[in-house]
């Protein structure tokens, strides 16, 4: 099972969340309203709260079925621009998305295993990258740095930044691709059987699967049907199979 190179989920992986989803989604949204509206846009609250709620659920479900990264700048244009605001500037589009992404980053905790996981496999000589589904890629480099986890990594790689999602092969292809790399050369750990597993599966890397945090819900119809070549329980456990 010899592999030199690992990449790694980021989500439910490598970083948890620490609160209720159901919660915190709301307050990323008024955030995202209030800095629209401080910055001029004069928004109707109850209408426009609604209406992006609705745009990311469908968001959400969309891309999970298409495997294309839209990504929520995309949404919230196209959204302003149906409520008569189409040529709002990129710099107002990215500072709301900064405040409304700020509330759920707050709840993002580095896992107590993650640092000295990665430090290990760097000892060891492995050179080691991440993909992250994610619709910012700022979001997700913000969580990189505040984790601590950013000078481990050789290249990290969001979805909203290619346009594509896991598990779509080319988005593991492309982070090999840093290395000019061969899939048989690397492993991928994530949590996530139909996208982290499946994808490396198809693009030909070693699937690990980590269970510590993997959700039952979004596992749950594949759990049957995408068997991972290792199953880990915790990130530590990576040593013991690499």
């Amino acid at each position: 099972m010899k592999r030199d190179i690992i990449l790694f989920d980021l989500g439910n992986t490598l970083i948890y969340f620490d609160a209720d989803w159901s919660q915190v989604l709301p307050e990323c949204n008024a955030a995202l309203l209030t800095a629209l509206q401080n910055s001029g846009i004069a928004l109707e609250e109850q209408d426009f709260l609604q209406k992006i709620d609705e745009r990311l659920q469908a968001y959400y479900r969309q891309r999970d079925t298409e495997f294309i990264e839209y990504t929520t700048g995309y949404i919230l244009r196209t959204l302003l621009a149906e409520l008569g605001y189409p040529a709002v500037s990129e710099s107002t589009v990215q500072q709301a998305l900064r405040a409304m992404y700020a509330v759920s980053q707050a709840h993002w905790q580095v896992e107590e295993d993650a640092i000295s996981t990665l430090e290990a496999l760097r000892t060891k000589g492995l050179r080691l990258g991440l993909i992250s589904n994610a619709g910012d890629d700022q979001d997700v480099q913000t969580l990189v740095d505040k984790a601590g986890i950013r000078g481990y990594f050789d290249v990290i790689l969001t979805s909203a930044a290619q346009g594509i999602r896991k598990p779509n092969p080319r988005i593991f292809w492309n982070a090999l691709s840093h290395w000019k790399a061969l899939p048989t050369q690397a492993a991928m750990v994530g949590d996530t059987l139909g996208a982290d597993i499946l994808g490396a599966q198809h693009a030909g890397l070693l699937s690990i699967w980590i269970t510590r945090r993997a959700s039952k819900a979004a596992n749950q119809s594949h759990q049957d049907t995408i068997r991972p070549d290792v199953t880990i329980a915790a990130l530590s456990d990576v040593l013991e199979v690499i």
